[in-house]
């Protein structure tokens, strides 16, 4: 049986499972636009919250869900699968206990964001999800334009920067910084109609 067929199982996320978790998530990042949003904690999620991970029967975590719940409203937080366990429906399986419980609590939409990468933005087509708003991630980065940037009294000019801005500045960002990807949130119905 090869790695990525390995059997696995849906459960809640445990305390312990953090270390496997922060592993999932670095190395599911790895490859896309988000490799550089490494976490060296597990994200605390406030309550009411839904927290899932995939396990192997040996225990290691290959896949994670992380979801926000605000009332009828749910946002995920993170969704990773380790990439040796990619395409065999990890994801899929986190997803589907995922809208059960969102289901059971009553919640009407789930919402995810995501940038540019093709393979998360197929996914999430593929599972109802549909585009309702996009905006953009831009970051300044050494040898990029810093005009116009002011820090306070004592520090340098920026070194880096995380900023968002309008997609209707993207040509602008574009011309002037090195990193600009369009951001899109994605929505679907907790029930699928």
């Amino acid at each position: 049986m090869s790695l990525s067929s390995a059997p696995f199982t849906v459960r809640a996320y445990r305390p312990s499972d953090e270390r496997g978790w922060l592993r999932c998530r670095v190395l599911s990042f790895l490859d896309t636009q988000y490799y550089d949003d490494v976490k060296p904690d597990r994200t605390v999620l406030t309550d009411p919250s839904i927290a899932l991970v995939a396990v192997r029967l040996t225990g290691e975590v290959i896949g994670i869900l992380d979801v926000e719940i605000d009332g009828k409203a749910a946002t995920i937080d993170t969704v990773a699968t380790h990439p040796d366990h990619q395409s065999v429906g990890v994801g899929s399986a986190l997803l589907r206990e995922a809208l059960l419980r969102l289901e059971a609590a009553q919640v009407e939409t789930l919402d995810a964001w995501t940038r540019e990468d093709v393979a998360a933005n197929r996914w999430y087509r593929s599972h109802g999800f549909a585009e309702q708003y996009r905006y953009l991630h831009v970051y300044l980065n050494d040898g990029d334009d810093e005009a116009g940037f002011v820090t306070p009294g004592g520090l340098s000019t920026p070194v880096s920067a995380f900023l968002h801005g309008g997609i209707e500045d993207e040509a602008r960002m574009r011309a002037r910084f090195r990193r600009v990807y369009v951001c899109r949130q994605y929505v679907r119905s907790v029930v699928r109609l």
